[in-house]
């Protein structure tokens, strides 16, 4: 069948360059004689490509210097636990409920202290956004929780809310786990954020956590020490060992960004290939998106048919026509075209003309 466009939402498409370099290199890794994945993670070789990683990840993402970034294992379904246990000091904490990442983050924070809905969207089939004039920050919050974008629902912060200007002198603390890397972040506005790296900075396995230096320091006395955020940044995540091919993928990641003109550019492909996807699904009569337009996802994009009874026949034409996991969230049916970083416009192109013609054939 050969290289097909891969719209699943993670683990997901990757640079085919990257997945050539890393093939290339497999057995001997620039002459050292070892893999990667066989290499010591105190050993010369890799702490140079960890170096490099970072040092790449911090020019991208233009990460001040008081913050530290880690890489960690458990993906962000495990940082649902420990940030609290890092941040909560046992107290209270706020969510912004947009979707199903959020509720799970609520839900998972309330074993470690006071999980608080400071807003939800839920009631609008978490559709649109709560403006952030609405929330109901408590006075003695520990961290504000936000999913900057729903993998599930669709919908995506276009900009991160500014707490200081709510009056709130809790830090912000993010999950941009699917759309890390795919636009510019405001650290001014952040406390932390996390995120898993199988969407659009690597595979499985690797989880980034960006943290300002004065948050660190305070886990709960029954915190694990591998997830002690200052044990990690102290051992400069190598307090255990780290998922190391993971890292080093993302790493090579991080150099093909860095060549196609890093994140300013990667936003504005983003915008185009979201912008030809939604403006189809906007004038079409079979298919439909139901996000409202100023808050949908550019990197996950839910459809529907508006006669569900066509969607096996949807699915089984987009495989013979090599474009693959289209079906959508479990939890919310439908279909979902996940248009990470690495996806080319040329496969939402492809998408879109099959999606036009599938439309013809079925009037």
């Amino acid at each position: 069948m050969g290289r097909a466009f891969n719209f699943s939402a993670g683990p997901a498409v990757m640079p085919e360059a990257v997945l050539q370099q890393a093939a290339a290199e497999m057995l001997d890794w620039h002459g050292s004689g070892m893999s990667v994945m066989e290499m010591s993670h105190r050993g010369k070789e890799f702490i140079s490509i960890y170096e490099q990683a970072e040092t790449d990840l911090r020019e991208l993402l233009a990460v001040p210097t008081h913050f530290k970034v880690l890489f960690m294992q458990g993906g962000g379904l495990a940082e649902n636990a420990i940030v609290p246990l890092n941040l909560s000091h046992g107290g209270a904490m706020d969510f912004v409920l947009t979707g199903s990442w959020s509720q799970k983050s609520l839900k998972e924070a309330g074993k470690y202290g006071t999980a608080r809905v400071a807003a939800s969207g839920q009631v609008e089939g978490f559709t649109t956004l709560p403006a952030p004039a609405t929330w109901q920050v408590g006075a003695n919050s520990r961290y504000v929780h936000i999913c900057s974008n729903e993998t599930i629902h669709g919908v995506e912060f276009h900009e991160l809310p500014d707490l200081k200007a709510l009056g709130c002198d809790a830090p912000l603390v993010v999950d941009f786990s699917s759309h890390v890397a795919s636009r510019p972040v405001d650290w001014s506005r952040v406390g932390l954020a996390f995120g898993g790296a199988q969407k659009n900075l690597g595979p499985a396995g690797l989880t980034l956590v960006i943290v300002r230096e004065d948050l660190i320091g305070h886990a709960l006395p029954h915190c694990p020490s591998a997830f002690d955020y200052k044990l990690v940044a102290d051992n400069q995540s190598m307090y255990n060992t780290p998922p190391t091919y993971s890292i080093y993928i993302a790493g090579l990641v991080f150099q093909w960004l860095k060549k196609h003109g890093g994140i300013t550019a990667m936003q504005q492909r983003n915008i185009a290939k979201a912008q030809l996807l939604y403006d189809f699904l906007d004038g079409s009569s079979l298919f439909e998106n139901r996000v409202a337009k100023d808050c949908r996802s550019r990197m996950n994009v839910p459809f529907f048919l508006r006669d569900e009874s066509r969607n096996e026949a949807f699915l089984a034409g987009a495989k013979a026509a090599n474009l693959l996991q289209l079906k959508g969230h479990k939890s919310v049916g439908g279909m979902r075209a996940s248009i990470y970083n690495a996806m080319p416009l040329e496969g939402v192109q492809a998408l879109v003309a099959y999606m036009r013609q599938f439309e013809k054939t079925q009037a």
